[in-house]
């Protein structure tokens, strides 16, 4: 198809908004010709053609680590007194939650995910799946809801020793059995890649994170949660008389392919080992407010080269809301107003997710407008009352710019909202289904925490 009237923003090395005289091509997923629109209307009469309507036209945002399974913890009542810390934040929801999944449930709280994804301009997602009641076959569930949304997304299960070996080990072989999959290239799982998941270090033995070592193959990083809590730290200390980075990479978990999520409390010698190995690690600022864990010391591992990252884990797909938090949650923390520029953020949230996603989808340029890259686009429709450049466009996102501004959808060349209606999912019937399942899961929820 050609995209015709609109106002590009390519990001990229070099970003650039391009005038509304410019149109692109889109051929096979990707994007194969920027040139004026009226040459490409002329040169091609019989493309299908989407009209931008003078709207914003740029790239969709990624989001490198989430949590589709918790759904359905929006309004729920946790029973009992509220938890305290981290660990019971971890104990009376999220490990009570995950064992109330069925596969309805693992379905649809990933379904109203992708929805969320889809209205609101997040085109790439890496998931990380729990569900210990409901594992063989979990991540078949996912990817088929994946494929019929038509979004881009990395799927991994949560392995764990916390419900026992038996279920670790039936973890550790639905993660190989969907690599697998993965690896046959299948092309109706073109948008689609996978991890090998852990859960922490604080909830995994020797024995399983060398089994996980052993059984993932060359090439396929783990995704793993990493010193979130300082619980983890002191378990991992615990365990094995080492912090939690170089507990993992002693067993042989910090490939360059890995993910690891939140790094909240790691130390300098942790942080450099990090940038040594080449490992990933993301940033929820959203998620760490809320657990109240403290904050991640980002621009420090910035500046020692770590490859830093930028996740919502679990919360809304609203990209914008994150970056907003972590530009704002560093300044304050540090009572610095200098701290966490727009700049950087931009760094973490464009350019680094765009190079972690190129990354497992096989070198593939994403969230650039550029010729060849992938056509994983949103039209937004903003409109500013100062001057918006290239050089101050961070500042319009963070102050301006607002995911309900979001207009059209596009994954791999494929429309999946259009004019904010939803294309490839119906929206209001999943929100009905979830709504009946949800409630079956809420009930089996509050039998599994109150014993």
């Amino acid at each position: 198809m050609i995209i015709y009237n609109g106002k590009m923003v390519t990001w990229g090395l070099k970003n650039e908004i391009l005038t509304d005289s410019q149109g692109l091509l889109i051929r096979d997923g990707l994007i194969k010709k920027i040139a004026p629109q009226k040459e490409l209307l002329h040169e091609y009469p019989d493309e299908d053609q989407l009209d931008a309507e003078g709207q914003y036209v740029m790239p969709g945002n990624i989001c490198a680590h989430t949590h589709f399974y918790g759904a359905f913890a929006r309004g729920m009542g946790i029973p009992g007194n509220p938890p305290a810390n981290f660990v019971q934040i971890l104990e009376k929801l999220w490990w009570n939650l995950d064992k109330a999944l069925d596969d309805e449930g693992i379905r649809y709280s990933t379904l109203v995910c992708l929805v969320d994804a889809i209205q609101h301009g997040t085109t790439t997602l890496i998931d990380h799946h729990a569900s210990p009641n409901a594992i063989e076959g979990s991540l078949d569930i996912i990817a088929d809801a994946v494929n019929m949304a038509g979004i881009r997304a990395s799927l991994c299960y949560e392995v764990t020793d916390r419900d026992g070996f038996e279920k670790a080990d039936k973890g550790l072989q639905e993660n190989l059995r969907f690599i697998q999959r993965i690896q046959k290239r299948d092309p109706a799982d073109q948008n689609l890649r996978a991890h090998f998941g852990l859960h922490a270090s604080l909830t995994l033995s020797d024995r399983t994170l060398e089994k996980a070592r052993q059984m993932n193959p060359e090439g396929i990083g783990f995704h793993i949660h990493a010193a979130e809590g300082i619980a983890d730290e002191m378990d991992s200390l615990e365990k094995s008389g080492m912090r939690v980075i170089h507990r993992l990479d002693a067993l042989g978990i910090l490939r360059p392919q890995t993910i690891l999520a939140h790094g909240v409390h790691l130390d300098d010698k942790e942080i450099q080992r990090l940038a040594e190995k080449g490992s990933w690690l993301t940033h929820q600022p959203r998620s760490n407010m809320n657990n109240a864990v403290g904050v991640a010391p980002v621009e420090k591992m910035l500046t020692e080269g770590v490859r830093m990252g930028m996740g919502n884990d679990g919360f809304s797909n609203t990209m914008w809301q994150e970056w907003k938090a972590a530009y704002l949650l560093h300044k304050l923390a540090n009572n610095d107003p200098q701290r966490m520029g727009g700049m950087t953020v931009t760094e973490i949230a464009v350019k680094n997710n765009a190079k972690l996603v190129g990354e497992i989808f096989d070198g593939l340029p994403v969230a650039e407008i550029s010729e060849g890259a992938a056509a994983d686009l949103i039209f937004v429709d903003y409109h500013p009352f100062t001057p918006l450049t290239a050089g101050n466009l961070p500042w319009h996102i963070l102050f301006g710019f607002q995911e309900s501004m979001v207009t059209a959808t596009i994954a791999a060349g494929k429309p999946l909202m259009y004019k904010r209606e939803l294309l490839t999912l119906d929206g209001a019937e999943i929100a009905e289904k979830a709504m009946e399942i949800s409630k079956k899961t809420w009930q089996r929820f509050e039998q599994i925490a109150t014993g």
